[in-house]
């Protein structure tokens, strides 16, 4: 069974950073992993992807201000959020795909993944 468990959510000022957290565990972890976010009032919509082999993909939105990453054991995966803007506010998701992935675009859709967190929420004050 894949867990996955998000950390590092709060409440920061406008300008400020967060870093976040998905600790998983699990025999799939395939290390294809994607962080989503959810508004109120809105869709769920992909954030930022890290494909296999480690390349990145993100939102345009957040492009330039958040970065995605992995621990060297492939046991944890981060999203740094520099520059956060109120828009940012949002309940993140951590997802893992069962297979192994290259990167594209389609990493930034929800049917790429098959396992979530149950999220963080993050919310950003002016």
């Amino acid at each position: 069974q894949v867990q996955l468990v998000e950390s590092g959510g709060g409440s920061v000022q406008s300008g400020g950073s967060l870093r976040l957290s998905c600790a998983a565990s699990g025999y799939t972890y395939s290390r294809c992993m994607g962080w989503f976010r959810q508004a109120p009032g809105k869709e769920r919509e992909g954030v930022a992807a890290i494909a296999s082999d480690g390349t990145t993909t993100y939102a345009d939105s957040v492009k330039g201000r958040f970065t995605v990453s992995r621990d060297i054991g492939k046991i944890t995966l981060y999203l740094q959020m520099n520059s956060l803007k109120p828009e940012d506010t949002a309940m993140y998701y951590c997802a893992a795909r069962a297979q192994d992935c290259r990167l594209g675009w389609w990493l930034l859709r929800q049917y790429a993944y098959d396992y979530w967190g149950q999220g963080t929420q993050v919310t950003v004050s002016s």
